[in-house]
């Protein structure tokens, strides 16, 4: 039974994440994209390390490379860079991971430099095909500290809620 539950659940909340991220961005625009400040939201990854950490979900990779297709499908316009990064993250996930227990600080800690680490690589793209001309000092200050900040937010607030859900599937 637990294993056709998170067969069936994994994928339903994959692409709500991806439909969130979506969704808060839009809604809060006005708040998120600033002059000083361009905050990312990465529930979709929240949920993909949240899956690595406490579930048994089968072939994360690959839902991984869908959901990256889709998110640069719809968000980026970009097909190919989403769907190498978010495999590529939560691979380095669960090799990383599997030195460590599940306590809420390391999670914490795994999802802020797999933010780090997608934000980065994703700006890194962006400037080697000539999409942003932002210096990396300014990439920092305006996009990668703001958006650090806000997904440690959403972390906190969503840890408990998302880890017992994997651990009941």
């Amino acid at each position: 039974m637990h294993s056709s539950r998170i067969k069936y659940l994994f994928p339903l909340g994959l692409f709500i994440a991806l439909f969130l991220d979506g969704t808060i961005t839009q809604a809060f625009a006005p708040e998120m994209f600033t002059p000083a400040v361009a905050i990312e939201s990465r529930l979709l990854l929240l949920w993909l390390i949240m899956a690595v950490c406490y579930s048994q979900a089968e072939h994360i990779l690959l839902w991984a490379g869908i959901a990256g297709f889709f998110f640069d499908l719809y968000y980026t316009g970009i097909l190919g860079i989403f769907v190498i990064l978010l495999p590529l993250v939560v691979y380095l996930t669960q090799k990383t991971y599997q030195f460590f227990t599940g306590s809420f600080i390391v999670v914490l800690l795994i999802y802020l430099i797999d933010v780090t680490l997608l934000t980065l690589l994703f700006y890194l793209v962006n400037s080697l095909i000539g999409f942003t001309d932002a210096g990396l000092t300014t990439f920092i200050a305006r996009t990668l500290g703001p958006t650090l900040a806000y997904n440690l937010a959403m972390f906190v607030i969503l840890f408990i809620p998302l880890k017992n859900l994997f651990e009941k599937m």
